[in-house]
């Protein structure tokens, strides 16, 4: 997405209030909607991922969720799809929601809606987000949020959805 890309602003009940630029929402720290969505295999691990050091917020950090900024008039699952396209390459996987929720920092305030899906075939890093990736288990993923740092919403919002995903498995 870039800087000058239209962004839905929402309150705080996720009703659409204004659209600016991506850059103007960035500057101003706007509350605007985003999408995680946590990939699993069919074995149970979780895909994981390092940020590439470009990124505007959160540069080289880990996440557990793909996913990005919602462009406006968009819906979550559309960005959802297109996200998961870009950052890795999958088309064509069937989408789980599970949940929503608000973040708020210094440098994101967002409302969010999270996915899951399931995903055995090759994952492919198109547009230059993601820097590297591996599939984690529960344990390996335990291990990596003690010694990485990670991205605060997505560990925030979605790291209870991943814990109850991978257990389950």
């Amino acid at each position: 997405m870039a800087a000058t890309d239209l962004v839905d602003v929402v309150d705080d009940d996720d009703r659409v209030v204004n659209s600016v630029t991506r850059a103007e929402m960035r500057a101003r720290n706007l509350r605007h909607r985003a999408v995680g969505i946590l990939v699993l295999s069919s074995a149970g691990r979780l895909l994981v991922h390092r940020r590439s050091d470009d990124k505007d917020v959160w540069p080289g950090r880990w996440d557990i969720a793909a996913g990005g900024v919602v462009d406006a008039g968009e819906t979550y699952e559309v960005a959802a799809r297109r996200e998961l396209a870009e950052e890795l390459g999958i088309e064509g996987a069937s989408l789980r929601r599970f949940g929503a929720g608000r973040f708020d920092d210094d440098h994101v305030r967002l409302f969010a809606q999270f996915f899951s899906c399931t995903w055995d075939g090759p994952v492919e890093f198109t547009d230059g987000e993601v820097a590297e990736a591996r599939w984690v288990s529960w344990p390996e993923l335990a291990v990596l949020l003690a010694e990485h740092p990670f991205c605060p919403d997505s560990v925030t919002l979605g790291l209870r959805f991943a814990m109850e995903l991978l257990r389950v498995r």
